[in-house]
């Protein structure tokens, strides 16, 4: 039997016991996750489980609300995302998992086959909240996208599929949904893949398009993952381009700005380095008066196809250009 000093047991930090406490009674209650409360601020803020594609939103109940894709573990590409779970906090130190609020299984036209449940977004308008989601028809997955809306009353549960937006016959890498509300309340909806981005106004009724979709022009090396908002009046798209290292996927986050919705775009640059995994995917929002921007890394798995969800501080220059943000947390040396 070994001898160990209480002056060692001493030295663990409360912060990390707390974390591990929480995370084994989730586990032994059957992960019960609407009752998770995780105290952490430390990257990936999210833990017990394995998640992605981080879209971030600020609604009217004064909380930050994080809508993330799931990694299976073991992985087999990306193909067993099959769930969607939503996290909130009114600090950024404190996170609940709400738990799952959407399965394939629970998409009348999807594939019968399920997964492919990729990068989602919600916003909410006309006293309601519209999910949106990536999802395949048909056995031909990469050829049979379409772009599902769910709704809710409320922000984190409650979400009931009520089908898909029609774009036309471009069903080719349509994934990566996303939605900018202006200040004058006209909704725009973006998807990003396949080396195209395009865009369109929305119908108040937020799921029918206005007009026909767009391509961005202006863009440099546009891959996927889409992400727009507005800061002092001037338009900015973020988005992940094809960079590779050594072969593989080492995906940056970039960004151009634009004084419409819809472009013309400038292209301004990187401003999210790769994270570890074969590709990258974030989103930019603020709150309480500071901006952060989301990712996902590979810090607790070491493999580029089991993410972890990640926030960190962005700032501006005074120009409307955006510091590359410094990210926080242990890196994986596998």
């Amino acid at each position: 039997m070994r001898n160990f000093s209480f002056k060692k047991i001493k030295t663990v930090s409360l912060k990390k016991i707390t974390v591990l406490l929480v995370i084994a009674a989730a586990i032994f209650s059957g992960c019960k996750s609407k009752k998770l409360i995780v105290k952490s601020a430390e990257n990936p803020f999210i833990r017990h489980l394995y998640t992605a594609d981080p879209s971030a939103r600020v609604f009217k109940d004064g909380r930050l609300y994080v809508y993330a894709s799931h990694d299976v573990d073991p992985p087999r590409g990306c193909d067993l995302m099959d769930k969607y779970h939503v996290f909130s906090t009114d600090n950024m130190v404190n996170w609940k998992d709400h738990g799952e609020i959407l399965r394939a299984s629970q998409v009348p036209w999807g594939r019968k086959e399920g997964g492919f449940m990729w990068a989602p977004d919600c916003v909410y308008k006309n006293a309601t909240y519209y999910f949106y989601f990536p999802h395949p028809s048909g056995t031909e997955w990469n050829k049979t996208w379409k772009i599902g809306i769910a709704t809710s009353k409320k922000p984190a549960s409650d979400f009931v599929v009520q089908g898909y937006l029609e774009l036309g016959n471009d069903s080719y890498a349509m994934i990566d949904p996303c939605v900018f509300i202006d200040d004058d309340g006209q909704a725009y909806f973006y998807y990003g893949g396949g080396n195209r981005c395009a865009g369109a106004k929305l119908k108040n009724n937020m799921t029918e398009l206005a007009q026909p979709v767009v391509f961005m022009e202006g863009l440099k090396d546009f891959h996927e993952a889409t992400w727009v908002f507005k800061k002092d009046g001037l338009y900015y798209l973020t988005y992940a381009d094809n960079n590779k290292a050594n072969g593989k996927g080492a995906n940056r986050l970039n960004y151009a700005t634009g004084t419409s919705p819809l472009g013309p775009w400038t292209y301004r640059g990187v401003y999210l380095d790769p994270t570890g995994c074969d590709t990258s995917h974030g989103s930019v929002v603020e709150y309480k008066g500071q901006w952060y921007a989301f990712y996902h890394n590979d810090v607790l798995s070491g493999r580029g196809n089991l993410r972890s969800i990640c926030v960190d501080k962005l700032y501006f220059n005074s120009d409307g250009t955006i510091q590359k943000v410094i990210q926080t947390g242990m890196r994986s040396n596998k």
